[in-house]
């Protein structure tokens, strides 16, 4: 049977929120207790410089904070397939981004449709923002098994909407096998049911900086105060009016949160017809809410005092021994070696 591989990893330029449980961590803890694949999850701090390089304090205290939010939401490091890797911590990483940036063309990697929105809001982009699209080839192939077997895979968690996105990672490994020699199994996307929350100000994605999210490490006084200014249906301004449960935000995350779908619909169904009023709607959520995130704030709690620094060095050291035969043997196909 061949080795299953998964990487996936998150920027650490702050705290997360419930639009991170609801996008990616719900679906990693699912890979996680199946127990199926060695998972590499990745703080990605030498990413998080492409856009914060000015504030390397707030990168450093987010290393923690991303490191306690995801074992207050069940990532379990002591598991034996699961390890918390510090991009930075890999020197192999580095070189192996190096070596892919030989073989990647300018002409493709700025077709990249997420750096090309990007770059229309970064007027003074740098370098390391600007080759992302090849450094992250190189995150998910440095856990790449080597020597291949016959039905290794090396899967990378995402949505529907996002599989495109990994063709360039394909691309590439391909492109390396067919020029030098057989040390990369393309990646393929483990889709799951990824979904996605709008802010509670009803724009867009949630976004700390945006301040429109509602925080894992959030207090339940903090989530009743963000939930009964958020965002609804303006056209709703009595109880008695017809509202929208489709478009709205609290129906959207009672949605994504509820235990009781069921009533909810059953609620929006009401909602539609007028008869529902905000107020209760957002009181309604403050519990359901607040009844998710209590085991998470209690597990975050008993982390406040662990030794993260160990968690994190054992699993970078993890990568890094999977990562050392890959890179070597990337050295000997391109000839890399003292003659």
């Amino acid at each position: 049977m061949g080795r299953k591989v998964v990487l996936t990893g998150m920027r650490t330029t702050g705290s997360l929120h419930l639009g991170h449980y609801v996008g990616a961590l719900k679906q990693w803890k699912q890979i996680q207790d199946a127990g199926e694949h060695e998972c590499y999850f990745l703080l990605a701090d030498v990413q998080a410089l492409t856009t914060h390089a000015d504030n390397p304090t707030l990168l450093s205290r987010s290393v923690i904070d991303v490191t306690k939010d995801w074992l207050a939401i069940g990532l379990d490091p002591t598991l034996p397939n699961v390890h918390f890797v510090l991009q930075s911590q890999v020197p192999e990483r580095y070189e192996l981004s190096a070596l892919f940036m030989m073989i990647a063309r300018y002409s493709e990697v700025i077709r990249n449709p997420t750096l090309k929105t990007e770059l229309k809001r970064q007027e003074n982009a740098s370098m390391g923002f600007i080759a992302y699209p090849v450094d992250q080839v190189a995150d998910i192939y440095m856990v790449n098994p080597y020597p291949i077997e016959e039905d290794d895979e090396v899967l990378v968690p995402v949505g529907e909407d996002q599989v495109p996105h990994l063709e360039y990672a394909r691309d590439l490994a391909e492109r390396f096998n067919n020029s030098y020699g057989p040390v990369f199994t393309p990646c393929q996307p483990l889709v799951g049911e990824v979904g996605r929350l709008v802010g509670i100000d009803g724009k867009a994605k949630m976004s700390k900086s945006m301040g429109n999210s509602i925080d894992l490490s959030d207090s339940a006084a903090v989530v009743k105060q963000k939930v009964m200014s958020m965002y609804t249906d303006p056209n709703h301004a009595r109880v008695d009016d017809p509202g929208d449960s489709e478009n709205n935000p609290v129906f959207m995350y009672l949605r994504a949160f509820d235990p009781n779908q069921e009533e909810v619909e059953e609620l929006a169904d009401h909602y539609r017809r007028g008869g529902v009023g905000d107020v209760a709607l957002k009181r309604r959520l403050v519990g359901v809410l607040n009844d998710f995130l209590e085991p998470i704030r209690q597990r975050r709690a008993e982390y406040e005092k662990a030794d993260l620094g160990s968690i994190i060095f054992d699993g970078s050291h993890a990568a890094r021994q999977a990562s050392i035969p890959v890179i070597e043997a990337v050295r000997q196909y391109m000839s890399l070696i003292i003659p």
